[in-house]
């Protein structure tokens, strides 16, 4: 079985774009806008691609990938990186979880 995942937005550094999963267009503007301030600042300082994406059971991952060939790349910083923002935006991830919950997954009514 394969996991399915929901990609809800990311950035890459590499091709200098910001993309947001219009399935969710219902959430506030100023969510929206805090995502995209997140993921961008987010590649900028550590380069790569950052997925925020929901897996199977609507757990809201921060997905971080870098092309082999990216010796600017910092890795390390990534993780220190991604350990800062469930801290400092605990609060944001938890209430998109719960809107994934009630509103996107099975059983639940699409938004």
């Amino acid at each position: 079985m394969f996991d399915e995942k929901t990609i809800l937005c990311g950035a890459s550094r590499y091709e200098q774009l910001f993309y947001f999963n219009p399935e969710f267009d219902q959430l506030p503007k100023e969510v929206k806008q805090e995502l995209q301030i997140m993921c961008v600042l987010f590649t900028e300082e550590v380069g790569g691609i950052l997925r925020l994406e929901f897996d199977e059971e609507g757990s809201l991952q921060l997905a971080v990938e870098a092309r082999e060939d990216d010796l600017l790349f910092d890795e390390i910083g990534s993780v220190l990186k991604i350990k800062e923002i469930r801290k400092e935006k605990r609060e944001l991830l938890e209430s998109l979880e719960t809107y994934y919950h009630v509103f996107c997954q099975d059983g639940g009514s699409r938004a």
